[in-house]
């Protein structure tokens, strides 16, 4: 008996749909060619002195006692803003919201956070609580963003958040692989860690 398959391809999917499928990372991204696997990464990480983090972690720690997280909504704004302000300072990197992106029928949405500096991009997906389907969105959105070309870089970077924890994400163009990093970072105790990947990744 042949098993019916994950994506039907005479369908219009979008990246919001996939978070949607009740399906294993693995079997959605077979679908588009791709490899998966799960471990611990090393990833980039700057050297620079990140002189501003205390303050905001400081900020952090002040506002969240005071704050509801129960929506993705207030994780957005009251979470994931700040980190990406911050970002700013440290790499001038151009920050697209809801950023619109079209490559074909079943590979089309809009990519919740696109950073892009000279030399590279990050693409960043929040999602309220779900991490594993969370990350399958963030996997098909980076399949998206390799197809539609916007650099020749062999590594792509992207990281699924739900405000207070971060996990990352990396597309192998030439080995057609999406790896998962089994690290997870908590906004703020894991700030200045979480920091100097972000800023070491899109240094290049």
């Amino acid at each position: 008996m042949s098993k019916i398959p994950v994506i039907d391809k005479t369908q219009s999917y979008t990246f919001a749909d996939y978070f949607k499928l009740n399906s294993e990372p693995d079997e959605i991204l077979s679908y588009f060619g791709y490899g998966y696997e799960s471990r611990s990464l090393n990833l980039p990480k700057t050297h620079r002195q990140l002189e501003r983090l205390e303050s905001l972690k400081q900020r952090l720690e002040e506002i969240l006692p005071y704050v509801s997280l129960t929506s993705e909504m207030a994780r957005r704004e009251f979470l994931i803003a700040p980190v990406l302000m911050e970002l700013i300072h440290y790499t001038q990197a151009r920050i697209k919201v809801g950023y619109s992106l079209i490559v074909s029928a079943q590979l089309k949405g809009e990519l919740d956070y696109f950073l892009q500096t000279k030399t590279q991009f990050l693409v960043i997906e929040a999602k309220n609580a779900d991490f594993p389907r969370g990350f399958t969105q963030l996997a098909v959105e980076l399949i998206a963003v390799e197809k539609a070309e916007f650099s020749d870089n062999s590594i792509l970077y992207g990281t699924v958040s739900i405000g207070n924890v971060w996990q990352f994400a990396v597309l192998h163009t030439q080995e057609k692989q999406i790896l998962q990093d089994t690290n997870l970072y908590r906004v703020p105790t894991d700030l200045a860690e979480l920091f100097k990947i972000i800023v070491g990744i899109l240094e290049g």
